[in-house]
């Protein structure tokens, strides 16, 4: 890897949005593919911040949506890069929804995005490492060699079996054994 390490922290990023009228479906709630663009956004700064380069992202994983986020809610976003490999980054998303006149706030949603750094030809480029200091940073950091050999091996870029990370789960074992 290219550069010095970095710490995680130093690539955190906090983003609060105001869901306005344009920004809701006919249920007045916020519409998913604005959340999504808010988070695109949040994590490409955080990715940007840890690599100090152009990125372009790579993948999202799965996005549920557990709670409806309302019209008039203050929405805050933050994102983390969580472990760089060669030029590709994991960064987390976690989102918080606010009815603050109401007094309540919900978890809504949580992410993990992949960015890849790229020069100014648009070829992938070296990052630095990063280093986990917290409990949740070096439990993400721990964890995210597995959720990466799992985007590959969905992607069909790694076979099932050279995901040594995933043996337990791509193994079989007879019935009867």
């Amino acid at each position: 890897m290219a550069n010095k390490s970095k710490f995680a922290k130093e690539s955190l990023v906090t983003m609060t949005e105001l869901v306005l009228p344009n920004d809701t479906n006919t249920l007045n709630n916020l519409m998913g593919g604005r959340l999504m663009h808010w988070m695109d956004i949040v994590s490409a700064i955080s990715a940007q911040k840890h690599s100090n380069r152009v990125v372009v992202t790579a993948s999202v994983d799965n996005v549920s949506f557990t709670h409806a986020i309302q019209l008039g809610n203050v929405v805050t976003l933050t994102a983390k890069v969580t472990r760089a490999f060669s030029s590709s980054m994991e960064v987390f998303i976690e989102v918080i929804a606010e009815d603050i006149p109401g007094g309540k706030r919900i978890e809504s949603n949580q992410a993990f995005f992949t960015f890849v750094a790229v020069d100014q030809s648009g070829k992938p480029i070296d990052i630095p490492e990063v280093i986990p200091e917290t409990d949740q940073e070096k439990e993400l950091f721990d964890s995210a060699l597995r959720r990466r050999q799992l985007r590959l091996v969905l992607a069909k870029r790694m076979k099932p079996e050279d995901a040594n990370e995933l043996r337990s789960i791509f193994k079989t074992t007879p019935i009867n054994g």
